[in-house]
């Protein structure tokens, strides 16, 4: 196992060469760009060409790029829309699909293999007529982002529509070739991380390991919350040997979650 880090811990921040020296002079090598517009502006032709030339003169992979939450800047308090693929009302379906296509078409300057995506919203319950507009923005999406060579992943995150359980049934019900993001911390408050695992382990291309304390989504560094990460790594090391793991933890100051916290959590990572 050889994590990778995504830039979601500095998404407050313009991504930048200082960001992305930083993570390089930590030893990771492997990226994923978290596409919130305040920190990759994915419309800002500027910033793209920036951070492809960075890439291009470092040896680093940027292995995916995270779609965004929100259109726009400064989320929902900035009056932006809470992007979603399940959307019954089909003019905020097709706002959400065109602003993820915005950042899927980032691929033409800044390559990249994977773009993750929410089915639905966090917290969403679960409605057969989403999972059919689900079902519909998701096949567009996907042949979308294979012809600028993306694979679209699908993230089990914390609601009705994307419990493990209910991924499997989407996977068979819509007999789409979409693969997984596992998430560990999602997983956890799902019912846990083995039994999650389990049920997707066929189907996983890419994983996101961060923590919490089985109450709250807190996007912590492994090691800090209730997730028993010897048991969870055991599971995951079962993959295929080519699947990228990511750190994904919140910012919670240098004092809690600094580069050098990260990279202490990658050497307990590897010592299990």
């Amino acid at each position: 196992m050889e994590p990778g880090l995504s830039t979601y811990l500095f998404q407050s921040r313009r991504l930048s060469s200082h960001i992305l020296d930083q993570i390089r002079s930590a030893g990771i090598r492997t990226i994923e760009i978290f596409a919130a517009r305040e920190h990759l502006d994915y419309q800002d032709v500027h910033q793209i060409r920036d951070v492809a030339e960075w890439f291009a003169d470092h040896e680093m992979k940027l292995h995916s790029v995270h779609m965004p939450l929100f259109s726009g800047f400064g989320g929902q308090k900035a009056g932006g829309l809470a992007l979603s693929l399940a959307y019954t009302e089909k003019r905020l379906r097709i706002d959400s699909m065109d602003e993820i296509k915005r950042v899927i078409d980032i691929a033409e300057h800044l390559p990249f293999r994977y773009v993750i995506l929410h089915l639905g919203l966090p917290g969403e319950e679960y409605d057969l007529r989403k999972l059919d507009a689900a079902f519909t923005s998701l096949e567009h999406l996907r042949l979308f982002a294979r012809e600028r060579s993306v694979e679209v992943l699908i993230e089990n995150i914390p609601n009705a529509f994307s419990t493990p359980e209910r991924l499997i049934f989407f996977l068979q019900y819509t007999r789409l070739d979409v693969r997984i993001c596992f998430d560990t911390g999602h997983a956890h408050l799902a019912g846990g991380v083995q039994a999650a695992f389990e049920l997707l382990k066929d189907h996983v291309s890419a994983v996101h390991l961060h923590d919490n304390r089985s109450e709250d989504d807190d996007h912590l560094l492994p090691f800090e919350g209730a997730i028993q990460w010897k048991e969870a790594v055991d599971a995951l090391r079962t993959l295929d040997t080519d699947t990228v793991f990511l750190l994904e933890p919140r910012d919670y100051g240098p004092a809690t979650t600094g580069i050098t916290h990260v990279q202490s959590a990658i050497r307990r990572l590897k010592e299990l």
